[in-house]
């Protein structure tokens, strides 16, 4: 249970049991746990929407929207932010993208990133209120979490050193790539077509876009892409009738 504890302490701001003696073949496994992390996150919000339903759908999405950061610490934002900051600040060139990344203060662009994001996931969830919000909150999660260990399996890690180094080298590419195909067939036969669809075009997206960069993958990038997934899936399935 070590490595689902530390995917799940690394993930979110849930309670978990401290752990000593962490070793790099320890952070390859937890990001096995990732997906499961993601799921666990959306039982919990599944179960807080269903508090929330007889309130008025707007307060609905303000208030899930609210708790999906809350129970994730903003993590993933903060990617998201800094990817955007160094997309355009960094005009094209590896170096200077990767410079502004490692920057932790956050300039306009990726404010409005942020911003962005939390106002599609908001809007999405306000309309899926309306009718099953509980498979979208089941999805947006797991598949922005399984994204993690499919982009560290297409593409190589662009920074070296660090944690996220570690968990790219340790991780078991085949029990991944395993675990990748069950949740693809899981999703597939509940009929998270529209979902799936959402998440594996912006995976595309994000690794062409990381791979002209950066020549892979960084923290930051992995953490974009989990928002990026959330939102897209959230807006996709809103869309479906």
């Amino acid at each position: 249970m070590k490595p689902f504890f530390l995917a799940l302490q690394f993930l979110t701001r849930l309670p978990a049991p401290a752990l000593a003696g962490i070793a790099p073949r320890d952070w390859g496994r937890a990001v096995l746990f990732f997906p499961a992390v993601g799921l666990l996150l959306g039982a919990l919000l599944a179960g807080f929407q269903a508090l929330l339903a007889p309130a008025d759908p707007l307060l609905q999405g303000a208030l899930l929207a609210a708790a999906w950061v809350l129970l994730t610490g903003g993590l993933h934002l903060d990617g998201l932010a800094d990817c955007a900051d160094a997309w355009v600040g960094g005009h094209g060139e590896r170096e200077k993208t990767l410079a502004i990344m490692k920057d932790p203060a956050s300039g306009p662009i990726g404010v409005a990133a942020v911003v962005l994001a939390l106002l599609l996931k908001f809007a999405a969830l306000a309309a899926l209120v309306k009718a099953a919000p509980f498979s979208a909150l089941l999805l947006a999660p797991l598949l922005g979490r399984a994204a993690l260990p499919a982009l560290l399996l297409a593409a190589p890690y662009a920074r070296p050193g660090g944690l996220g180094e570690a968990m790219a080298q340790a991780l078991p590419r085949r029990s991944a790539m395993l675990l990748l195909a069950v949740i693809l067939a899981a999703v597939l036969a509940l009929g998270g077509w529209n979902a799936m669809l959402a998440a594996v075009v912006v995976f595309a997206l994000v690794l062409r876009s990381a791979r002209e960069r950066l020549g892979g993958v960084t923290g930051d990038v992995l953490g974009a892409a989990v928002e990026l997934t959330e939102a897209a899936i959230l807006v996709a399935l809103a869309f479906q009738p």
